[in-house]
């Protein structure tokens, strides 16, 4: 095995198990939260500081690692998720569980510098190939983690996070053990020094890439308002709350997210492992936009249905069109994305997209707790009219081709 394959493999397992993690506690977060006293509207704001230290710091890592070196990054932000995970595990309060989350997302916003250890090491020719690999991982993270914590959450809500401490620490041995340096400290320029929202500010000065960008912001907000109160929908709709006995319903509450999270990680991984190629060959990148935008608005709008016709199967089938939709829509918007700027500029392009991203997934969250104590079905409704309107954007944009000269 050659050290580039070498290399590839130790990152894809690092981000692997890193997304393991994550996933872990996605079933049961909500739930552990619940017990400590926390409404809709606090508890969905964990997933908004999550993402907000992402937004905030991945530019932040970014710098260190061309200052100093991949390595060291990648080590120390790995030892500041895994302090804390097992800190969000011991939690007493809600106020320290919240602070322990925002470590856990200051931690984890290393995904740019695990890429750019990708880009170190691979050619140009190979480097699609080396970030598709981060693709899989996420795939299989958000296939296996939930999977995992659903089942451990039945032996108690701070089971599968001691499990995710654990596995965060597995992760920093073997990168200690495995991982090699692929830049030297000090070589070369740093990373750009403009804040994210001047970055996003000058990319959108283009008024065809400004829609793409708009799609990007609003979709990723509106997802993610389903993505935080799914599980609180779940146990309103299917489980209930038993008198004496809450740790039993938030258990099984938390087997049913996780059952509905393997549906749609399985069905992502169908959809863009195997048949986006395919579909984008035949109806092209900005049909696919439209359509999966159009699925994922009509799959929001089925959940709330599925609760009150109340067979917890027809909420299974409404993730599998949410996901089949969302695995249209990420390839999709990402590949216009690209096609749409300089060739010289296509990195820093794709990680304004990610920064958009990462900025719904605050503002989503924030939104998504508050409208669900009004209706636990006005975040899936609020959502599917956002997402319509991102169809309607995506139509509306011109797909182009640049090219370097």
């Amino acid at each position: 095995m050659t050290q580039e394959n070498k290399t590839l493999l130790v990152v894809f397992f690092t981000v692997l198990m890193d997304l393991i993690g994550f996933g872990i506690i996605i079933p049961v977060s909500p739930f552990f939260a619940q017990s400590l006293g926390a409404s809709p509207a606090w508890i969905t704001l964990l997933g908004a500081g999550y993402s907000l230290m992402q937004f905030l710091f991945a530019p932040f890592w970014g710098r260190l690692s061309d200052k100093h070196g991949r390595r060291p990054i990648i080590l120390v932000s790995i030892a500041i998720a895994t302090c804390g995970y097992v800190g969000f595990a011991m939690a007493t309060s809600f106020v320290m569980l919240f602070c322990m989350r925002l470590m856990s997302g200051f931690g984890t916003a290393n995904l740019g510098t695990a890429q750019a250890i990708i880009a170190d090491c691979t050619p140009p020719e190979r480097r699609a190939r080396g970030m598709g690999l981060i693709g899989a991982a996420f795939g299989l993270g958000f296939t296996l983690g939930p999977a995992i914590g659903g089942f451990l959450g039945q032996y108690g809500m701070q089971v599968p996070i001691f499990a995710a401490a654990a596995l965060s620490g597995v992760n920093l041995l073997l990168a200690t053990i495995l991982l090699p340096e692929t830049r030297k400290a000090g070589a070369g320029p740093t990373a750009h020094s403009r804040s994210p929202l001047r970055q996003i500010a000058a990319l959108a000065q283009d008024g065809n890439l400004r829609k793409l960008l708009w799609v990007f912001f609003v979709y990723s907000a509106a997802f993610s308002m389903m993505e935080q109160v799914l599980g609180l929908f779940i146990e309103y709709a299917w489980v209930g709350t038993s008198p004496g006995h809450p740790t039993e319903s938030a258990g099984r509450a938390s087997v049913l997210t996780a059952y509905a999270l393997i549906i749609v990680g399985i069905t992502a991984i169908v959809v863009q492992g195997g048949l986006i190629g395919r579909l984008v060959k035949r109806y092209g990148e900005k049909s696919l936009l439209v359509t999966g935008c159009m699925l994922v608005a009509i799959a929001l709008v089925c959940i709330p249905l599925s609760g009150k016709l109340g067979g917890f199967g027809y909420l299974l089938l409404t993730m599998v069109l949410l996901a089949a939709g969302s695995g249209m829509v990420a390839p999709s918007i990402s590949s216009l994305l690209s096609r749409a700027t300089h060739s010289k500029e296509q990195g820093h392009a794709m990680g304004i997209g990610q920064s958009l991203s990462a900025l719904g997934r605050v503002i989503g969250p924030a939104c998504a707790g508050l409208l669900f104590e009004y209706s636990p079905d006005l975040p899936f409704i609020i959502g599917a009219l956002f997402i319509a309107a991102c169809a309607v954007g995506a139509k509306r944009f011109k797909p182009v081709d640049h090219v370097a000269v």
